[in-house]
C-alpha cells in the first residue's frame, strides 16, 4: 500500500476551495472541501495552493563567484519547484551541473551559456572566441531534455568592445539548435533599439523593467516602439529582478501602458538572496501585488506563462492523474517594505509568503 496524502481546505487563486488527494505522488481526485476521504490528512485552512511556482532566471552553481547560490536554498526552499538556470553554465560545465542537477529537490533545467566558459568571468562575451558553436551544439545535443534554451547577457560590462556581435552569433547558434534565447538586457552599448531587432518569437527579453538610461521605455514612460514591435511579434518578456534590474518607477510605466506581464522571475543567487533587494520569490511576487496586479495574475506569472514558455503545460495545472506539483502559500497580513534595485522602498500591508511545496511524493516545509 503507498502514501496517501490529503491537503484539506486548501484555496485556489481562483477562489475555490478544494481537497486535494494524492497517493504516491500522483493527484488522484480534486474534491469540494470534506468529501476526500481516508489519508494522512494536513489541514490548509488559510492557505492558498498552486501549481508549482517556477522560477525562470536563477543561478544554481554554488562555486561561481558572484553569480551562484544551491539549487534547494533558490528551490525547493522558496516555494519554487521548477527553476531555469539562466546561464551559469557554457559547454564547459553543463554536464557538472546537470549530474548536479539530478540529486536537487528541485526539478532544474538549464539555459545554455552561449559562451564556454559560463559566469566562470562576468565578461564571458568580450571575447569572441570563447563562443564556441562546435561545442555549443554538442551539448544542446546532448542534454536535450535538460537544456531549455540559450542565454545571451548583452550589457556593456560583458560585452566590452565585442558590441552586437555576441548576439548575431547566438542568433545562429538559436537557429541551428531550434533552442529560443534569453537575452539579459542592461547598460549600452549595445543600444537597446539593435538588440530588439534581433529577437524572436518566443525569445525572452529578461530584466524587462530595469531602471537603467538603455532601457525599454522613454523618459516620459512611454514604451519604445521596438519593445511594442517585438511583444507584437512574440517576444516574451520576463521580470528578472537581481541585484541591479528592477525598478519600481519602470514596472509602473509598464503597467500603465498595458505591457504584458509573461513571468516573474528573481535572477537570485547568494548575494541577493542573502542581502536583498530580491530575498526570495515570494518577496519579488509581492512587489506585483503592491503595484495592483490581481492575486490570480501574479500566481499565473510563476505557474502557467512560465510552463507555457517552457513548453510543459502540465507544470503550470493542478489536475488529478497527473504528478503532484503544488506550492502552498500564505496572503498575510502586516507590513513589509519592499526594496527595488535603485534603493526605492515602498511599504505594503499584504504579502504573499511561502509555506511549502509537495513535489517528487513528499511535502517539503520550512
Amino acid at each position: 500500500m503507498g502514501t496517501e496524502n490529503v491537503l484539506r481546505n486548501l484555496q485556489l487563486v481562483d477562489g475555490r476551495v478544494v481537497d486535494i488527494s494524492i497517493q504516491d505522488g500522483i493527484i488522484t481526485a480534486i474534491t469540494p472541501p470534506g468529501q476526500a476521504e481516508g489519508g494522512n490528512g494536513l489541514d490548509c485552512s488559510g492557505l492558498y495552493g498552486s501549481s508549482g511556482w517556477i522560477d525562470l532566471h536563477v543561478h544554481a552553481v554554488p562555486e561561481l563567484d558572484p553569480y551562484g547560490d544551491e539549487i534547494d536554498e533558490i528551490g525547493v526552499k522558496q516555494g519554487v519547484t521548477t527553476l531555469v538556470d539562466a546561464g551559469s553554465c557554457g559547454a564547459d560545465r553543463i554536464g557538472d551541473f546537470y549530474a548536479r542537477s539530478l540529486r536537487a529537490a528541485t526539478r532544474v533545467f538549464a539555459l545554455l551559456n552561449i559562451s564556454r566558459i559560463g559566469l566562470e568571468r562576468t565578461d564571458e562575451l568580450s571575447q569572441l572566441e570563447w563562443i564556441d558553436r562546435t561545442r555549443a551544439l554538442a551539448a544542446a545535443a546532448a542534454y536535450p531534455e535538460f537544456i531549455v534554451g540559450l542565454k545571451a547577457r548583452i550589457s556593456q560590462s560583458v560585452v566590452k568592445s565585442s558590441g552586437i556581435q555576441p548576439l548575431k552569433l547566438a542568433r545562429t547558434l538559436s537557429e541551428d539548435t531550434k533552442l529560443p534565447l534569453m537575452v539579459h538586457i542592461g547598460s549600452a552599448p549595445p543600444a537597446i533599439a539593435e538588440v530588439l531587432e534581433l529577437l524572436r518569437p518566443g525569445d525572452v527579453i529578461t530584466h524587462y523593467l530595469n531602471g537603467k538610461s538603455n532601457n525599454l521605455f522613454q523618459a516620459d514612460g512611454t514604451p519604445l516602439q521596438g519593445l511594442l514591435d517585438a511583444v507584437a511579434r512574440g517576444v516574451h518578456l520576463d521580470v528578472g529582478h537581481g541585484t541591479a534590474s528592477f525598478s519600481f518607477r519602470v514596472a509602473e510605466q509598464a503597467k500603465a501602458a498595458g505591457i504584458p506581464l509573461n513571468t516573474i522571475s528573481t535572477d537570485i543567487y547568494r548575494g541577493n538572496r542573502l542581502n536583498g533587494p530580491v530575498y526570495s520569490m515570494s518577496d519579488v511576487l509581492t512587489k506585483f501585488l503592491y503595484l495592483g496586479y490581481s492575486l490570480e495574475e501574479v500566481i499565473r506569472a510563476v505557474t502557467g506563462s512560465a510552463a507555457a514558455w517552457l513548453g510543459k503545460p502540465e507544470l503550470g495545472q493542478i489536475r488529478a492523474a497527473q504528478q503532484a506539483n503544488l506550492t502552498l502559500f500564505a496572503l498575510e497580513s502586516g507590513e513589509k517594505r519592499l526594496t527595488d534595485s535603485e534603493g526605492d522602498v515602498r511599504t505594503t500591508h499584504h504579502y504573499i509568503e511561502a509555506k511549502g511545496v509537495f513535489i517528487n511524493g513528499s511535502l517539503i516545509t520550512g
